[in-house]
């Protein structure tokens, strides 16, 4: 199915966002320590849209559960990695793995076995990051991008929770699961960053700094779940996932345009492998459907 102009440029819109919010992380970072700046993000992700979403019908261990996960797991340790482990545009290209965590852990919990071109796309995702792993300097480190791949585990683990919780309208599962991702974030702020530390950056972030909070929870969080539901609610998923391997394309290229992060051809490399991994898993089944039909 073909999208209409204004949709595509919406989907469009959507994968631009979470591609550049990488940037918009790294500089959040310069003013709030990782893990409080990851409880702000899910503390306006949730409030004050709680109180205007209906909440989906799921049990609370199935919401504490995906906002832990996503919350602690995924962005604690992304936001943990990104302040000095590894550059933006790597961590938006390495966190894409979770396709790949999430399709192996389907596998096992269903007792499913793994085709033929997922091993191939498997092993084209491995390889590129293979080549990151033999290319770790300053700016990334293997204990970032470890860090990265455990978030990526964690996102997955978070979709065969959200998975579970069946057909439930994507934004309010977000929003609500958010009230139990910050409290956990905050907890932890306390302990490994201090009071000290907490208040000293809540009294001397500026403007930029909370525009960086509400892009990750309003930008990239509620506008960009919400319209991504929006078109999957209209539209085949084969139709509107395919757009999301644009999103590391724009988080390495807004890196290396607004923060000079250098695209040398081994990390061109890596990216070409990963991608194509990516769209081998997503697009091969559908080009096996049409050459079937034909």
């Amino acid at each position: 199915m073909t999208l209409p102009l204004r949709h595509f440029l919406l989907a469009l819109s959507v994968v631009a966002i979470w591609g550049s919010n990488f940037v918009v992380i790294r500089w959040g970072l310069n003013a709030f320590p990782p893990l409080l700046f990851a409880a702000l993000r899910f503390t306006f992700a949730a409030i004050p849209a709680v109180f205007l979403v209906p909440r989906p019908q799921v049990s609370w261990r199935n919401l504490a559960a995906y906002g832990a996960l996503v919350g602690v797991g995924q962005f604690g340790l992304l936001y943990l990695a990104m302040r000095s482990q590894i550059s933006p545009g790597l961590a938006s290209l390495v966190i894409q793995t979770q396709v790949f965590f999430t399709l192996l852990l389907a596998m096992r919990l269903s007792g499913e076995r793994v085709q033929g071109f997922q091993w191939l796309s498997l092993a084209m995702a491995a390889a590129g990051i293979g080549v990151i792993a033999s290319h770790t300097d300053g700016s990334t480190t293997v204990l970032g991008l470890a860090m990265v791949l455990l978030a990526a585990f964690s996102w997955s683990s978070g979709n065969i929770v959200g998975k579970r919780a069946g057909a439930v309208n994507m934004l309010a599962y977000v929003v609500w699961s958010s009230v139990f991702a910050a409290p956990p974030l905050y907890a932890l702020s306390l302990v490994v960053e201090g009071p000290a530390q907490m208040g000293d950056a809540l009294r001397h972030a500026g403007l930029g700094a909370w525009g960086a909070v509400l892009w990750q929870s309003v930008g990239n969080t509620l506008f960009g779940y919400g319209a991504w539901s929006f078109l999957l609610s209209r539209y085949p998923a084969a139709t509107i996932v395919p757009m999301a391997l644009l999103v590391p394309v724009f988080g390495m290229s807004c890196s290396a345009l607004l923060l000079g992060e250098g695209l040398p051809p081994w990390k061109l490399a890596a990216a070409a492998l990963v991608i194509s991994g990516l769209a081998v898993n997503l697009l091969w089944p559908r080009v096996r459907g049409v050459l079937r039909a034909a």
